[in-house]
């Protein structure tokens, strides 16, 4: 395709693949009413009705049959697509865990062998700048990539804990990746990103507060891996660097991680379920779901998104951005006692 046929495809493509992910999740959640899956809630819950959960398989299933259609138009390579496999197994093993509870033990192997697939197929991994020190020995650069694979569909899972948030975070960073490569050759990124814009969107209309149906393991686990890959393919592109990535997901990564070191140095199980991150903290704070998404979404247009935006103008800047970007999140993460029991 030319660059005119490119822009006319994008042009058509949101609104329908919007519809499309709006209409499935609707299918998805009268299924899962009629099959009984649904998320009871226990002690720790956010939310007080039994409430049917899957809901991020549209997600999935609009990103699978949009990136097969592309393919088949050559809009992205054998490699890149092969390597988007990884993501559906991340999302069957979440689609498993949703509808019979996998235990842990079956689950890390299997999300380890995902990203050991995906990297595989994506090829090197560009050198990472780290305060003027290079980091590019390509053994390392794969081991840390397959390590943030892992963790961001992790962390992902762990933020997906309050109606919107996770898919209003896919939809903000994705958003903003696309403006960063609109103008540019990368069709590939454009395509994929304007897909999760789509499919996060879709799935807002019945996730929004109140939600009428929960992402799942199989959408929260899919999404926070897919961003990875885009995350790896920007960076081969030339377009970001792993930092511009790190600013993006910043409220994500800090909150996921200060909670998870804080529980470890506890002495707590990272495994077991809980509702001790920031953001659960802030929603039971301000009694209100919508307050504390609507807030990290400001927080990401407001302060992330400029910072992102240097660190694609600047990329030498990178590291020192991102802990400019990190350092607020990490106070405010403190301050409402993430990876403690109580606020």
């Amino acid at each position: 395709m030319g660059g005119m046929q490119e822009m006319q495809l994008m042009l058509w493509l949101w609104p329908l693949a919007f519809l499309a992910a709006a209409l499935l999740t609707g299918v998805i959640r009268r299924l899962a009413l009629k099959r009984q899956v649904l998320d009871v809630p226990v002690a720790r819950s956010a939310h007080s009705v039994p409430t049917p959960v899957g809901g991020g398989l549209s997600i999935v299933l609009l990103f699978a049959l949009l990136s097969s259609y592309f393919y088949s138009q050559d809009l992205i390579s054998d490699s890149l697509y092969l390597g988007l496999g990884g993501a559906i197994v991340v999302a069957a093993v979440g689609l498993f865990d949703d509808l019979y509870q996998l235990h842990v033990l079956w689950r890390m192997p299997l999300h380890f062998s995902a990203a050991l697939w995906s990297i595989w197929w994506l090829g090197d991994i560009p050198a990472i700048d780290v305060a003027g020190f290079l980091v590019a020995q390509q053994w390392v650069l794969s081991l840390l990539a397959v390590l943030a694979l892992v963790w961001l569909l992790n962390l992902y899972n762990f933020m997906d804990g309050i109606d919107g948030i996770a898919a209003t975070e896919l939809l903000f960073v994705n958003v903003v990746s696309l403006m960063f490569v609109i103008n540019t050759d990368s069709v590939e990124i454009a395509l994929l990103s304007l897909v999760l814009i789509s499919g996060a969107a879709g799935f807002l209309v019945w996730n929004w507060p109140p939600a009428r149906i929960f992402m799942g393991d199989v959408g929260s686990g899919f999404c926070g891996f897919a961003l990875g890959l885009l995350a790896i393919i920007s960076m081969q592109s030339g377009l970001m660097t792993v930092w511009t990535w790190v600013i993006l997901l910043g409220v994500f990564v800090t909150d996921s991680t200060f909670t998870l070191l804080r529980r470890l140095w506890r002495g707590e199980r990272w495994y077991e379920g809980h509702a001790s991150h920031a953001y659960q903290h802030a929603a039971r704070l301000y009694k209100s779901h919508a307050k504390v998404t609507i807030t990290i979404l400001i927080i990401n247009c407001l302060w992330l998104a400029p910072l992102a935006w240097v660190s694609v103008a600047r990329p030498e800047l990178g590291f020192f951005l991102s802990l400019i970007a990190l350092v607020p999140l990490v106070v405010v993460a403190y301050r409402l006692q993430a990876g403690t029991s109580s606020s």
